[in-house]
């Protein structure tokens, strides 16, 4: 019976430092990492997220894509010229693991000759610019042109505030261009 007893406490003692109370200090920096390792998951998602709507073979510098991140939920937004595009970027997010549901808020352009006249001007207008031209190398150029109703915003990134009033003008003096809204973002901002 002694050895039996000598055995219990000795298993007890063993397994002591593995069943720590939940408001233990050995509990509390599991808290830590595991706020870190959500942290670290969303941001993958969030880089996952991006990656998929800049794949899409149709997305364009005429195309504006955002969206928003809520737990396992994913809002888009933004304004295509194809419908093709909004429920193809619907479907790309719907397919990464972790996201349950997406709601797809991206606005599809109405068909206008004068607004697809207007797309190549403001493109050449701002991109053949010498002091914005770097910008048309890029993979995806970071400035995109959204025309509606002949109505030009202007979404995106650039680096610098110079760059960013440059474009306002270059985009303002195509003609039929009825206004120009300048979204656009000067890079350290955006971060």
């Amino acid at each position: 019976m002694r050895d039996k007893f000598r055995a219990l406490l000795f298993a007890i003692l063993l397994a002591a430092p593995f069943m720590a109370l939940p408001d233990s200090a050995a509990a509390r920096p599991q808290d830590g990492k595991k706020q870190r390792s959500e942290a670290k998951y969303r941001e993958k998602l969030i880089k996952e997220i991006r990656h998929q709507l800049v794949m899409l073979p149709y997305y364009s510098v005429f195309d504006n894509l955002a969206y928003k991140v809520d737990g396992d939920t994913v809002t888009l937004f933004g304004q295509v010229t194809r419908p093709t595009l909004k429920s193809d970027a619907e479907a790309a997010v719907k397919s990464i693991e972790g996201v349950a549901s997406v709601v797809n808020n991206i606005e599809v352009l109405p068909l206008s000759p004068m607004d697809d006249q207007l797309r190549p001007a403001v493109y050449r207008a701002i991109y053949g610019d010498t002091g914005l031209s770097r910008y048309s190398i890029q993979a995806v150029p970071p400035i995109h042109i959204i025309v509606k109703n002949g109505n030009v915003t202007l979404e995106g990134v650039v680096d610098s505030e110079s760059d960013k009033n440059l474009a306002n003008l270059r985009a303002s003096q195509v003609p039929n261009v009825f206004s120009v809204k300048n979204n656009l973002v000067v890079g350290s901002e955006g971060k």
